[in-house]
C-alpha cells in the first residue's frame, strides 16, 4: 500500500512565492501614486506684521474695532499711528496694563492682526479678545 508518490511530497514542501510578490508590487505602486499627495497643503497667504518682544503690564483699556476697521480707544476714535502713541504712554506708566479688544466679527482678520502687531509693538503684552457668549 503506497500512500503517494514521493515527487508529489516534495512539491507540496515547496513555498510559492508569486502571489506574495504580487501583492508586494500592487502594495508599492499604491504608495508611489499616494505619497505626493500626502505632501501638498493649501497656500494661505497671511498678514505681514512687525515682530517685538513684549514686556509685562495691566490695567484695563478697551479697544474697539468697527466693521470698517476703525478704530476708538475709550470710546476716542483714534489713526494707527495715534494708537500707537496712546498704547505706549498707557504701557509706559502702569505697572500693569491690559488691552480689552473688541472686535465687531466682519472685521477682517488681516486688521485685527495689524492693530494686535500695533499694541505688541507698543509694548503691551496682554491682550483680551471680548466676545458675546452664545447658547
Amino acid at each position: 500500500m503506497s500512500f503517494g508518490n514521493s515527487s508529489q511530497q516534495e512539491m507540496m514542501n515547496e513555498i510559492n512565492v508569486t502571489p506574495l510578490v504580487d501583492v508586494m508590487l500592487v502594495l508599492l505602486v499604491v504608495f508611489i501614486v499616494t505619497a505626493p499627495l500626502l505632501s501638498q497643503s493649501l497656500q494661505v497667504k497671511l498678514p505681514k506684521t512687525v515682530s517685538v518682544a513684549g514686556r509685562m503690564d495691566t490695567k484695563q483699556q478697551v479697544l474697539i474695532i468697527d466693521a470698517q476697521g476703525k478704530i476708538s480707544l475709550e470710546n476716542t476714535s483714534l489713526g494707527d499711528e495715534a494708537l500707537a502713541r496712546q498704547l505706549a504712554e498707557s504701557a509706559a506708566k502702569k505697572d500693569s496694563f491690559e488691552l480689552h479688544i473688541h472686535a465687531d466679527e466682519a472685521v477682517p482678520y488681516g486688521r485685527v492682526a495689524q492693530i494686535m502687531a500695533i499694541a505688541q509693538h507698543a509694548g503691551v503684552s496682554k491682550l483680551s479678545f471680548m466676545t458675546i457668549a452664545g447658547h
